[in-house]
């Protein structure tokens, strides 16, 4: 098996004190998405920001980051965070989301938070894909899988036809792993048949991104989760996350094949 798709996380969290690597301005936004995708990502995560560098989901940010990305040739799916870090207050979130005239393909909604649900149905309502980001191992709890798993929603609903085939999944359950623990991911195998993206951070990033490949799933890397190569050297750019990203996925597929993938079943995944 191989990651079935590559989604690069241009900045994540990170400000201009982790280092270079990490696009600030819409201009170095757009230059790191094409380099990524040259290097092979098939999807963009982007966490949008005003002038002083604050994230943010208001549509006079989110807009004009999209059509720069969009008028520059990006050709993948572009995905927004839609965070407490961008608005800490769930009212205002789904308002803003409400507000946007420029949408993206798909928007990663954290089931952590409170108002995950109507956020991702305003989304989908609206014709924008969801990635529900639940985490999964160390201090992570089973809450926020039991609010996705409870959600009636999920990769049943309907959203209009403007998704683009390359967006495929309405709903992805977007998996942070604390560590590449295979226990987890093979305990996935009794979830509903939905695409999956297994992604870790720091330390977890590169060993969860050859697990996702072992198992076949979605993957993601970017300087939005790590700021090392899988050898310890800093990244100097996205693009050089991807291209490492891709070889140490076909590395992993090379090893001998683990216990059946989750949801190759009967059942089987969404893809």
């Amino acid at each position: 098996m191989s990651v079935r798709r590559l989604l690069v996380s241009l900045n994540g969290a990170r400000g201009a004190a982790d280092g270079a690597a990490v696009p600030m301005s819409p201009e170095d936004v757009v230059e790191s998405a094409l380099g990524a995708v040259a290097a092979g990502a098939g999807e963009v995560l982007v966490h949008p920001r005003t002038p002083c560098g604050r994230e943010s989901l208001s549509a006079r940010v989110v807009g004009p980051v999209l059509e720069a990305l969009r008028g520059a040739g990006c050709g993948v799916p572009v995905c927004v965070a839609a965070s407490i870090a961008a608005e800490p207050d769930p009212a205002e979130r789904l308002a803003r989301v409400r507000s946007w005239t420029v949408l993206p393909d798909r928007a990663e909604v954290r089931f952590a938070e409170p108002g995950a649900r109507e956020l991702a149905e305003a989304l989908l309502a609206r014709g924008v894909a969801v990635d529900a980001m639940v985490p999964l191992g160390g201090e992570a709890g089973q809450e926020p899988l039991a609010r996705f798993l409870a959600w009636p929603v999920r990769s049943h609903a309907p959203v209009r036809g403007r998704v683009p085939e390359g967006a495929r999944a309405r709903v992805r359950l977007a998996v942070e792993l604390a560590a590449a623990d295979p226990g987890l991911v093979r305990g996935m195998q009794w979830l509903p048949p939905v695409a999956v993206l297994l992604y870790g951070r720091g330390e977890a990033a590169w060993p969860v991104l050859r697990m996702a490949a072992r198992y076949g799933r979605d993957a993601r890397t970017g300087v939005g989760d790590v700021l090392h190569l899988p050898d310890g050297r800093p990244a100097r750019s996205n693009a050089e996350l991807v291209a490492a990203a891709l070889a140490e996925t076909a590395a992993a597929t090379a090893a001998p094949a683990p216990s059946p993938a989750p949801g190759s079943g009967p059942r089987g995944a969404s893809r």
